[in-house]
């Protein structure tokens, strides 16, 4: 499903929903890629000390149950909720960042970017070139629910890099450099353009055949209080992974 702008909330409410109605096998695992308002989202290794948003900036601040730490969301950022059935793709965690992370390669590759994992760290990041060092490109924060999976990742294709630096500690990490698609190529570039890639990059990975559907509510995937509390029982989580 191509979203489009979506307040954070309702695709929180949304992926819920879908990620309910997908462990009870009523309806097919679904991937919703969209862009978000300007919000800054916390997960649950996030410290007190990583947030100092300027006073007066209009950027909402969202609580959140993925795995991780703190990171932004804007438009010009192509994000990607995967609710994927691990019982389908391997019971293991670990391997489904990794394959995120696998997803993400396989879509910059389709420009001509050669985006890079950097051990003990997670997401994917720029090469160092023409005296620049490694520059964030990727975020990923997860979570896994009776083996359903919710949130995914977040490319930056085309906005403005320094609220990852100048309003947050982004993933934690000091002195870390974010860049966008945009910059890399030094050309413009939308996230229409990069969608399809990433689309058929988690088809192949995780060898799935999708097939788009209308956001509406007429594709009968409308929130369902029932599925979201299924989705959101506590003592049914089984993994909450992966840094930002």
């Amino acid at each position: 499903m191509h979203l489009g702008l979506v307040p954070y909330g309702e695709a929180l409410d949304l992926q819920r929903s879908l990620a309910g109605a997908v462990s009870q096998r009523a309806i097919p695992e679904t991937v919703l890629f969209l862009e978000h308002p300007p919000v800054v989202t916390t997960g649950r290794r996030t410290g007190d000390d990583e947030l100092h948003v300027p006073a007066g900036v209009d950027v909402e601040v969202a609580e959140t149950d993925r795995g991780g730490k703190s990171t932004f969301h804007g438009p010009g950022q192509l994000v990607c909720y995967p609710i994927l059935d691990l019982n389908r793709h391997g019971r293991d965690v670990k391997r489904f960042v990794r394959d995120l992370e696998e997803c993400i390669v396989r879509t910059l590759g389709a420009f001509e970017l050669a985006g890079e994992r950097i051990e003990g760290l997670t997401g994917v990041w720029m090469p160092p070139r023409d005296g620049m060092g490694p520059r964030k490109i990727a975020s990923i924060g997860v979570r896994v629910s009776r083996w359903i999976t919710t949130h995914g990742y977040a490319l930056n294709v085309d906005l403005d890099p320094a609220p990852f630096t100048d309003w947050i500690t982004a993933c934690g990490l000091e002195n870390a450099a974010f860049t966008t698609m945009a910059l890399e190529l030094g050309r413009l570039l939308g996230v229409d353009d990069v969608r399809s890639a990433a689309a058929a990059a988690i088809a192949d990975v995780y060898e799935l055949e999708l097939e788009e559907l209308p956001a509406d509510e007429g594709a009968g995937l409308w929130a369902q209080p029932v599925h979201g509390q299924l989705a959101s029982k506590d003592e049914a989580s089984l993994a909450s992974a992966s840094t930002v």
